[in-house]
């Protein structure tokens, strides 16, 4: 049995959205087309897309925004056109930045940048981390939150302190926004204070939002219709985004509506977590609706534990499981969504008590 039957046999998931099976997917989306009298755009141009894009162009700040087919395509983009107006191929990146871990080199093997790896892998960057670079920088990017690091993100005044010297050092700042809606609450700021200082921000249209796909880029209306017409360049330009704009647009206002809920559902996990001492938390204080579960077994034994308890007492632990710094130690990750907020508290704590008793078996 693979990982997602396995999963797909349980009663019970922990982590994340639910998530409806394509038929109801696709009805649903049916049914908002029709309430809505949506027409399919053709490359891009059509009401729903271009009202949805300036919407989320509103909601932060910016003067305009384009959809593109993925975030990889979305950020190297960005980077690539920051760094030619800034005059300087240089982008500082995180060790964890989703660029350096996930993309497989695109940046370097299609010449978008050369990218230069600064800060430490365990905590976000501060403003003395970039003020050690003595190279010129095109730009930087800054993920807010740092998902790797289990979703910490600077503090107010230190990310106001790095805006403040790329505005200086005329670097072009831009933000991987890819689960920026979950930060809002915990910042205790609106969106556009958030992004003001930001020159562009990518935000996802899948990830806490629960589309099919697809992400927005926004920034002032001169670089957005550049990196439209760098995202035809690269091939992403497929003739109707219709199905992911509805997937996202149906449910977008919904989904923001509930992050403050999603937020009060980590505080109050962080507290039923100290009574489960054999499991470590980072953050040590949540900074957005997601964490890390450090756990003091290997991530062989990690996995093991949740295929034992997916097959007898059909709960979902956790997806992922990924080997800790510390040999016979893993960590696995929590996005507290739908399910953890609609989950009973004694639900949750009989699924700690499982993962815990598997670390002794």
């Amino acid at each position: 049995m693979t990982e997602t039957e396995l999963r797909l046999q349980c009663h019970t998931v922990l982590p994340g959205h639910r998530q409806p099976t394509p038929a109801d997917a696709f009805a649903a989306m049916s049914a908002w087309c029709g309430a809505n009298n949506v027409v399919h755009d053709t490359y891009g141009e059509g009401a729903l897309i271009e009202q949805f894009e300036h919407k989320i162009a509103s909601l932060l700040g910016y003067e305009a925004a384009v959809f593109c087919i993925t975030g990889t395509m979305t950020q190297v983009t960005a980077l690539r056109l920051a760094c030619q107006d800034r005059g300087s191929r240089l982008v500082a990146l995180h060790p964890t930045s989703h660029i350096l871990r996930h993309e497989r080199g695109n940046h370097e093997l299609l010449d978008h940048f050369k990218g230069l790896t600064i800060g430490d892998p365990h905590r976000p960057w501060t403003v003395a981390d970039l003020r050690a670079v003595p190279d010129a920088l095109g730009a930087i990017q800054l993920e807010l939150p740092m998902r790797e690091i289990g979703g910490q993100t600077p503090s107010w005044e230190e990310l106001e302190a790095i805006k403040r010297y790329c505005r200086d050092n005329n670097i072009h700042l831009h933000m991987d926004g890819a689960r920026l809606w979950e930060t809002q609450t915990a910042f205790g700021q609106p969106l556009p204070a958030i992004c003001a200082g930001f020159d562009s921000t990518y935000v996802s249209l899948y990830k806490g939002i629960g589309g099919l796909g697809g992400a927005v880029l926004a920034g002032s209306r001169s670089f957005v219709e550049r990196a439209r017409e760098w995202f035809r360049r690269q091939g992403g330009n497929i003739i109707h985004r219709t199905p992911y704009v509805v997937a996202a647009a149906m449910q977008f206002d919904a989904r923001l509506a509930a992050m403050p809920h999603y937020f009060e559902r980590t505080l109050w996990l962080y507290e039923v977590l100290r009574d489960y001492p054999a499991i470590a938390v980072n953050p040590a204080k949540p900074q957005a609706n997601m964490l890390h579960l450090h756990l003091p077994v290997s991530r062989e034994k990690a996995i093991a534990i949740r295929n034992q308890v997916a097959r007898e007492h059909g709960i979902w632990l956790f997806g992922r499981a990924s080997h800790a710094a510390l040999p016979g130690h893993s960590y696995v990750e929590w996005y507290v969504g739908d399910n953890l907020l609609g989950m009973e508290d004694g639900q949750v704590r009989k699924a700690l008590e499982l993962l815990v008793q598997g670390f002794s078996n």
